[in-house]
């Protein structure tokens, strides 16, 4: 991976490039931990050759899964970096993906292993964000 910070400032921006190989979800959160960002919005662009999607099932708390084994073009990865309960960045994004046949998936993102890019904006936020798990929903949610 390669990255670099484009604005400096209360409200930082990077880019940063994701090779081949590089599974994105954990890039990203390693990076964002290495910056020690507490609050970002994340868009992304590229492709992966085989991600897995998760939709959330409310009434079973938990993700179904949504394997897409072929390559795909990262259409959009829209999402956020907050602070998690162990203080660690935790990431929250969504992924469209575009099949060679122009159908899409789309869904929470569980893991993309990148293929043969992935270009990834980082805008951190000036206000600090803490994701706290909700025992009613099973998941973590942004606290305001």
């Amino acid at each position: 991976m390669r990255a670099q910070s484009v604005v400096e400032g209360p409200e930082r921006v990077f880019v940063l490039i994701l090779d081949q190989g590089e599974e994105a979800l954990k890039a990203i959160a390693d990076f964002a931990n290495k910056e020690r960002i507490t609050g970002a919005s994340v868009a992304a662009i590229g492709a992966f050759e085989q991600a897995d999607l998760g939709w959330f099932d409310l009434e079973a708390r938990t993700y179904r899964p949504i394997a897409v084994d072929e390559q795909c073009e990262v259409l959009s990865l829209l999402g956020d970096v907050a602070e998690g309960d162990d203080g660690n960045a935790s990431l929250h994004l969504h992924a469209v993906l575009g099949l060679r046949d122009g159908r899409v998936r789309g869904g929470h993102l569980i893991s993309g292993m990148v293929r043969p890019t992935l270009e990834v904006t980082i805008r951190e936020t000036v206000q600090y964000l803490r994701r706290k798990k909700r025992a009613d929903l099973g998941i973590a949610l942004i606290n305001i």
